[in-house]
């Protein structure tokens, strides 16, 4: 059974990336295919505690090839951070893959997602403010700006030229901020260029190479089954494909290399953000077992909201992922 994707069944933080460590003697691949920084995940070795955000939880794994896929957003900044972090404490990351096909979060997606959920007040949605939304809209209304853009700066300052265009108007004249040049994107997008460059290849192919010579890819969903774009509580969900469905499409294999989906699943539930939440606790049994299970975010540190377990929408998630 060599392809195996791993899935939340709930509002996410089920522990993804412990059962990825868990596989980790027998996995030669681990892949992210979804989200961003807006997800996290938290893995203790030994007596280190590594809180992972944008990188696949198998980097931290001897031997292990982690991918990042092309369903993800890439903010550049805190894909370095993250790895200095990790060779700062001895860890080797030099296996890193990822696709050229995924795209960044620039400085204009952060600065949207944030005056945007402000805009909405009651009505917010809860995102986390890194700009992930808007880096998806802007893949889905064909303006985005890719990994491969930052080897031509030609085409990179084409393309930020007309993601601008539209962006400019509506931090101006709407949500009264200055103007974003188009200088100051491609200058800090270019300064990543030739850092990345040795990381960045075609994962499609060699993912697909792996799986035709028998190796163990795990494929590695951010988020949950409750938080995806199609299938969540919307429209308080994530925006990207956080179901065993995701792993093909945000990874470039076809669904019949996926041999088994695996399904993580908490004692309880929790959520962050907005959103329905049918057995949220407000009482003490809350409080306690926001405490006991230390219940904030990897990536926000925000309190997560804590209710029981929930046998309907673990049932839902059964169905939608074929687990």
């Amino acid at each position: 059974m060599p392809g195996i994707v791993i899935v939340g069944v709930q509002w996410g933080d089920e522990g993804k990336g412990k059962a990825t460590d868990l596989l980790g003697e027998r996995t030669d691949w681990v892949v992210k295919f979804n989200g961003g920084n807006n997800a996290g995940h938290t893995v203790v070795i030994g007596d280190e505690k590594y809180a992972l955000h944008l990188l696949p939880s198998g980097i931290l794994s001897p031997g292990v090839t982690p991918v990042i896929g092309n369903g993800v957003v890439v903010d550049l900044e805190v894909l370095f951070n993250e790895l200095e972090a990790l060779n700062a404490r001895g860890l080797d990351t030099s296996r890193l893959k990822i696709s050229a096909n995924a795209h960044i979060i620039t400085q204009y997606h952060r600065t949207l997602d944030k005056v945007t959920e402000r805009f909405l007040g009651k009505r917010m949605i809860g995102t986390t403010g890194r700009g992930i939304g808007p880096a998806y809209a802007d893949k889905i209304n064909r303006v985005g700006i890719r990994v491969q853009d930052l080897f031509d700066e030609n085409i990179l300052r084409q393309k930020v030229e007309g993601a601008l265009d539209q962006k400019n108007h509506l931090l101006v004249k709407v949500f009264n901020r200055r103007a974003i040049t188009v200088d100051e994107i491609v200058e800090d997008l270019l300064a990543y260029a030739e850092r990345v460059r040795p990381m960045v290849s075609d994962t499609s192919l060699l993912l697909n190479d792996a799986l035709d010579a028998g190796d163990v890819v795990v494929f590695e969903g951010g988020q949950a089954t409750m938080l995806d774009v199609d299938h969540g509580t919307y429209p308080f969900v994530t925006s990207s494909s956080a179901t065993a469905g995701g792993a093909a499409t945000g990874s470039g294999v076809g669904p019949n290399r996926l041999d088994r989906i695996v399904g993580i699943v908490k004692a309880y539930t929790t959520r962050v953000g907005s959103g329905p939440f049918p057995t949220e606790l407000f009482d003490e049994s809350g409080d306690w077992l926001r405490s006991r299970g230390f219940e904030f975010g990897t990536t926000t540190g925000r309190p997560r909201r804590v209710g029981w377990y929930d046998a309907p929408i673990t049932r839902y998630a059964t169905r939608i992922n074929g687990i």
